[in-house]
């Protein structure tokens, strides 16, 4: 009869035994109505695979740990060490059971299983080529797809000649097309991308590099090796695209209150100053003429102080304060606005002593 485990086993193991089943459990959710067929053979092997990640970082976390229940020594002689202890092999033949209906790793191979767990190990240590690729064929090896597990375009050893993404790879789904980086195009992503030009070219490599920034198409790195200029590049005389400089057209591109600004390939326009009517660049000194308020001194546009002329504020007890471009007129100290006439601010105390007095004065 099988002694049971100690008391001490349960509050060590479900815990992360829990976790892991429900990291497992998400692998297993069955796949979208759209295209199901093709991605059934992928979820398959991704499945497998990911169970036998858990299975391995498993083992990994429980190197060298027993049971830690009350019965060390009993435990560690009858069932062994935890990492060789039936209860991982139970885990992994019973996981999908307990998450989804049985799956082609749950049910119908429990027996390849547990002969790999106790016969197979030593002589199979890859837990994933044994079972996944070899055993249940559910996936295929690294640089191989499809039912037969044939090579990918550009060969096993370097799929879309390490220039792009085999469909399929490593499945038993896809058809072993390229899908091409960036710069690579073409059946086996050889060629270059529109934009890059071959820097490096034979029969299993192609290394293809940008093209400079003034080039749409280019046979080399630099700007005179363009065959077309980009939009906001013109060819010049030694036939390099160079920029062309928008801002030295007789029409401005940009509106009355802008100037142009020249950049790499194109242009920006910035609001002049706010002392200008129009301008070529930055700052009041670049003004083709100014705003009212303001007057020409220095080749530059320079604030009016209009609190210098006697034809403002000429209200009684009113001063007269300067702006940029304009000026404001207030009361003096001590006065204040009633009905567009400044008078005294008069305190409480102030009012009731010359009330008093008039009272006096009147009676």
């Amino acid at each position: 009869m099988r002694r049971p485990l100690s008391s001490g086993l349960a509050p060590l193991l479900l815990p992360s035994l829990y976790l892991v089943l429900l990291g497992t459990c998400l692998l297993l959710l069955p796949p979208s109505a759209l295209g199901a067929s093709e991605q059934r053979l992928r979820q398959a092997c991704a499945t497998c695979r990911g169970i036998i990640e858990r299975f391995d970082q498993g083992l990994a976390d429980t190197a060298k740990k027993n049971f830690g229940g009350g019965n060390t020594a009993w435990e560690e002689k009858t069932l062994s060490k935890y990492e060789t202890s039936f209860l991982f092999l139970f885990f992994l033949i019973n996981v999908s059971s307990w998450c989804f209906p049985p799956s082609p790793i749950s049910k119908e191979h429990e027996e390849h299983i547990e002969k790999w767990w106790f016969k197979l190990k030593k002589k199979h240590p890859d837990l994933f080529k044994w079972l996944c690729i070899e055993t249940i064929e559910v996936c295929c090896p690294a640089g191989t797809y499809g039912t037969d597990c044939l090579a990918c375009r550009g060969g096993s050893e370097r799929p879309c000649h390490g220039n792009g993404l085999c469909e399929g790879d490593g499945t038993r789904g896809g058809d072993g097309a390229c899908r091409c980086n960036r710069e690579y195009s073409g059946e086996f992503c050889l060629d270059c991308s529109y934009g890059y030009y071959s820097s490096l070219r034979n029969d299993t490599h192609s290394v293809c590099t940008a093209c400079h920034n003034a080039c749409k198409t280019c046979t080399g790195a630099s700007n005179t090796e363009c065959e077309e200029c980009k939009e906001g590049w013109i060819e010049n005389n030694e036939e390099a695209c160079v920029d062309m400089d928008e801002c030295a057209e007789e029409v401005s591109p940009c509106k009355d209150d802008q100037y142009c600004l020249n950049t790499d390939g194109s242009f920006s326009c910035k609001a002049c100053d706010d002392s200008c009517v129009g301008c070529t660049g930055e700052g009041p000194d670049k003004c083709k003429s100014c705003m009212s308020g303001y007057t020409m001194e220095d080749e530059k546009c320079t604030d009016v102080n209009e609190c210098n002329s006697a034809e403002v504020c000429t209200r009684e007890n009113e001063d007269c304060i300067n702006t940029s471009g304009s000026y404001k007129c207030v009361c003096s100290e001590n006065f204040e606005n009633k009905d567009g006439t400044c008078v005294q601010i008069v305190k409480a105390g102030e009012w009731l002593f010359a009330f008093k007095t008039i009272l006096r004065q009147k009676y």
